[in-house]
C-alpha cells in the first residue's frame, strides 16, 4: 500500500494530521529522539515527508544508556514520538518500564530474524546491528614485531601489559557490551579474568570517545594500541581519512566480539501513534537502510538493503559473535556491574 494512501487513512484517524481550533488541518512534525552519534545523510527524510506530509525533527539526547534512562523516567509522557538507539544490552530495562507502544512493521519479513526474535511481539523494531570488539593498531604491533592478541584470554599475557583501554561499562554502551563479552566467554570465571586484567594494568575510562580518541595510538597521541571499539571502526578509519589510505590502519580481533542490535520504537504517550508507525516503517525501508553503512558504520537490519563495496572491503562481520539473552542481561546487569566495580573501580 502506498504511503499516500496510508497517510490519508492516518489523517482520518488524526494520526498524521491534526485539526486546529479554527478547523484548519495541520501536518504533523514527529520528534525522533536518538543518541548523539545518530548522523544520517542530510535530507534523508525528505522522501518520507514528500510521500506522507509528515516532517521529522531529530532530537539528540546523549548515549544509549542516557536515552533509555530518559525514556524510562518519562514513560507515558515522552519528550519525543519515536526513539532510535536502544540496544539489546538495555532493551529489557526499557520494556519492563513499558516505554513503547508495539508496532508490527510492514517490512518485518525482510528484517534479520535473530533481531526480530528479541522483540517478538513488535514491542520495538530492530534497525541495525554491529559488533563491539578489540581493535588494534596494526603499525604499532608490526613495528615491534609483536603479534596482536586475537582472543580475550590472550589479553591477560604480560606481553600486553599497559596496552588496552576500555570504556567504563557503568557509563558506556560499548563498555557494557565488552563486559558482557567477557561474561559470555568465561561464564563464572569472568571476574577472575578481570582481576588478571587489573593486574595487567588495563585502563578504564568513562566513554568510548575518550578511549578511542584520547588513548588509542591509531587515533590519537595516546599510548594504548588496543581499544574496545566496533568491528566497523576500520572502514571508518579509511573513509574519513584525507588522503584516503589503501588499507585500514586498524584491525579487529574477531573472537572478542559481542553482537549489538539497535532498535527503534514508538514512545508510549505520543499523540501521533499512527504517524510514528509510518516513521518506523521508513527507518527499516531500503531507502533509509541503504544509508546506514557509510553514515552510522553499522550493518542494515533489512536483508534487502545494499551494502556498499567500500564498506565491505574493510568491515569485519564475525561469524560467531558472543551474545547473552536480553532477559538475562536485565536480570543480572546491576549485579554484574557491582561486581565489576568492586574489582576495577574501588
Amino acid at each position: 500500500m502506498k504511503l499516500r494512501l496510508l497517510l490519508a487513512l492516518a489523517c482520518l484517524t488524526t494520526a498524521a494530521c491534526t485539526t486546529a481550533e479554527d478547523g484548519e488541518t495541520q501536518q504533523v512534525t514527529l520528534r525522533l529522539l536518538a543518541h548523539d552519534s545518530f548522523t544520517p545523510t542530510d535530507g534523508i527524510f525528505d522522501s518520507f515527508t514528500k510521500e506522507t506530509g509528515i516532517s521529522v525533527e531529530i532530537v539528540r539526547g546523549g548515549d544509549a544508556g542516557t536515552l533509555v534512562t530518559k525514556a524510562v523516567l518519562a514513560s507515558g509522557n515522552p519528550e519525543a514520538d519515536v526513539l532510535w538507539g536502544v540496544d539489546n544490552t538495555l532493551l529489557s530495562r526499557a520494556l519492563d518500564a513499558n516505554v513503547f507502544v508495539p508496532h508490527m512493521s510492514v517490512h518485518r519479513d525482510d528484517l534479520d530474524k535473530t533481531a526480530v526474535a528479541l522483540a517478538p511481539n513488535g514491542e520495538v523494531t530492530p534497525v541495525d546491528s554491529g559488533d563491539v570488539c578489540i581493535n588494534y593498531d596494526k603499525a604499532w604491533f608490526a613495528e615491534r614485531n609483536i603479534s596482536p592478541p586475537l582472543t580475550l584470554q590472550a589479553l591477560t599475557s604480560s606481553t600486553y601489559r599497559n596496552l588496552l583501554v576500555v570504556p567504563n561499562p557503568v557509563s558506556s554502551s560499548p563498555g557494557l557490551a565488552f563486559l558482557l563479552a567477557t561474561i559470555a566467554e568465561f561464564d563464572d570465571d569472568w571476574q577472575t579474568w578481570w582481576t588478571a586484567m587489573r593486574d595487567n594494568d588495563v585502563l578504564i575510562v568513562e566513554s568510548w570517545s575518550d578511549a578511542y580518541y584520547g588513548h588509542f595510538t591509531a587515533a590519537s597521541d595516546g599510548s594504548r594500541p588496543l581499544v574496545v571499539s566496533y568491528a566497523t571502526s576500520p572502514p571508518a578509519e579509511v573513509l574519513f581519512a584525507d588522503p584516503r589510505p589503501t588499507d585500514a590502519p586498524t584491525a579487529v580481533a574477531a573472537r572478542t566480539c559481542f553482537r549489538q542490535y539497535e532498535f527503534a520504537g514508538i514512545l508510549r504517550g505520543t499523540e501521533h501513534e499512527q504517524a510514528a508507525g509510518l516513521l518506523i516503517d521508513f527507518l527499516v525501508s531500503p531507502t533509509f537502510q541503504n544509508d546506514l553503512p557509510l553514515t552510522q558504520f553499522v550493518w542494515p537490519i533489512n536483508t534487502t538493503a545494499e551494502v556498499p563495496r567500500e564498506f565491505l572491503d574493510y568491515a569485519l562481520r564475525p561469524e560467531n559473535p558472543l551474545m547473552i539473552d536480553p532477559a538475562t542481561i536485565a536480570a543480572r546487569r546491576a549485579e554484574w556491574l557491582d561486581q565489576f566495580s568492586d574489582i576495577m573501580l574501588r
